[in-house]
């Protein structure tokens, strides 16, 4: 049986989730960000405390063979975007090809005839997620990030950027600021006693 968590898109979450399995005694591999295979032979009991563990993190289970696939594309291009390869040669159908064993082509139609999304978008809109993150959270710069995530140049990601969203990564940016401080503004003003004169 393989489990697809789609949340869980960090080492530290996906360690968290193998703690628990080990806690059980649970027989599994393949473990990588947010999906785990588990060997089928458990009793009763363990599969009512796996079936616990999987509320606790928001886990589901993933039966069919295709699907399983697809989330296995969906789990190494994730791992890929948290934690880009050396190589600025990455080619991303090379890629799945030698981690899945399966021809491309194959990979491709299966994904966009379930997902109605080719896998290179899919691609592009998950780094651009992750464009975004940078931006905000950690508060990069685009020419940081350009080298992080192994784009060829500033104007190569600026140029996705803007195909994925309609803004200029300044733009967003800048967006999103005037958001925090708008609403923060609002927060303080609330929390603050009013006046009235006596």
């Amino acid at each position: 049986m393989s489990l697809y968590n789609k949340n869980m898109v960090c080492h530290h979450c996906s360690s968290l989730f193998v703690e628990e399995l080990d806690k059980l005694n649970l027989d599994y591999r393949d473990v990588g960000i947010g999906l785990i295979e588990i060997n089928e032979e458990t009793d009763l009991s363990t599969k009512y405390k796996l079936d616990k563990a999987l509320e606790k993190f928001g886990v589901t289970p993933v039966h069919d063979h295709k699907n399983a696939i697809i989330a296995k594309i969906k789990n190494l291009i994730q791992e890929e975007i948290n934690s880009p390869s050396d190589s600025r040669k990455f080619v991303l159908s090379s890629y799945l090809t030698e981690k899945l064993n399966y021809d491309y082509t194959y990979l491709a139609n299966l994904f966009s005839a379930n997902l109605g999304i080719t896998i290179t978008w899919y691609y592009i809109t998950q780094k651009i997620e992750r464009v975004k993150y940078l931006l905000i959270y950690e508060q990069r710069s685009v020419s940081e990030i350009t080298y992080m995530l192994n784009y060829s140049s500033t104007a190569h990601l600026c140029s996705q950027f803007k195909k994925v969203t309609g803004l200029t990564p300044s733009e967003f940016k800048n967006i999103k600021n005037k958001r925090f401080f708008t609403v923060k503004r609002t927060e303080l003003e609330m929390s603050t006693p009013l006046n009235i004169a006596k």
